[in-house]
């Protein structure tokens, strides 16, 4: 089965259009949603009705920090992540909210964990930034493969049976093959809001029975998300980072 992996699509209409359609072009047979729905963007209302009807018709989903964010104001952001919090809170209709407010914090499904941001404490919402917190998550679970976003920069780490470490980042477009006898935490790029310098909207796409896992970059109208983005009277910021992909 082909899978197509999406994280923090952060309400930009134009990216996470652009990544689906790539995403069916190239056959994907199910779909992964690894959380951050919302916030930052323009479009809450539809990223949110769209994974809905994605998570009707088969697909996964799991919470993400920002979207835990819109039931519960105690979480703390920075000034512009809250004043977009903030705004789409009042973008949501009450199944929307409740919808969000039902995701699972991780799915497990046979050998393939998903979850927002690590597995020994997703509530913590705590970044796989580095090779020690990518061996803690991995240490935690049975999985061969974790899957995650949050960071919104790609990373792909591995761990051996005698507790050997890899990292690296991928490069776009070039399969790689997760060998059986390692472990491995892959952090997706974001489809909404990337900030590893390249402005093109990031997924994956995962072959189980090759094991290869694919990360992809497709353009998208970020001018449009852009326009939203300022038209909606959002920090300017939220705008302009979209423009350079930081």
């Amino acid at each position: 089965m082909l899978l197509a992996l999406f994280a923090d699509i952060h309400a930009n209409r134009q990216a996470f259009t652009a990544c689906m359609a790539k995403a069916r072009e190239q056959g994907a047979e199910k779909f992964v949603l690894l959380g951050d729905y919302v916030g930052y963007g323009a479009d809450p209302d539809w990223t949110v009705s769209s994974v809905i009807d994605l998570v009707d018709n088969g697909a996964i989903a799991i919470l993400g920090n920002h979207d835990s964010a819109i039931g519960n104001p105690k979480v703390q952001m920075n000034a512009e992540a809250e004043a977009a919090i903030e705004w789409t809170r009042g973008q949501l209709d009450v199944a929307q909210r409740q919808f969000l407010a039902g995701l699972p914090m991780k799915h497990e499904a046979g050998s393939l964990l998903y979850v927002h941001s690590e597995a020994t404490r997703p509530e913590s919402w705590i970044y796989v930034t580095d090779t020690a917190i990518a061996s803690r998550s991995m240490q935690s679970v049975a999985a061969h493969v974790t899957f995650c976003g949050h960071v919104h920069k790609p990373a792909l780490y591995s761990l051996s049976v005698t507790g050997k470490m890899t990292t690296f980042v991928p490069t776009a477009d070039v399969p790689v093959h997760l060998l059986p006898g390692r472990q491995w935490h892959a952090v997706l790029g974001s489809v909404g809001q990337p900030r590893d310098g390249n402005p093109a909207a990031a997924y994956a796409l995962y072959n189980t029975e090759k094991r290869e896992l694919t990360y992809c970059r497709v353009p998208y109208d970020v001018e449009g998300a852009v326009r939203r983005i300022r038209d909606n009277g959002l920090p300017i910021w939220l705008a302009e980072r979209l423009l350079v992909g930081r």
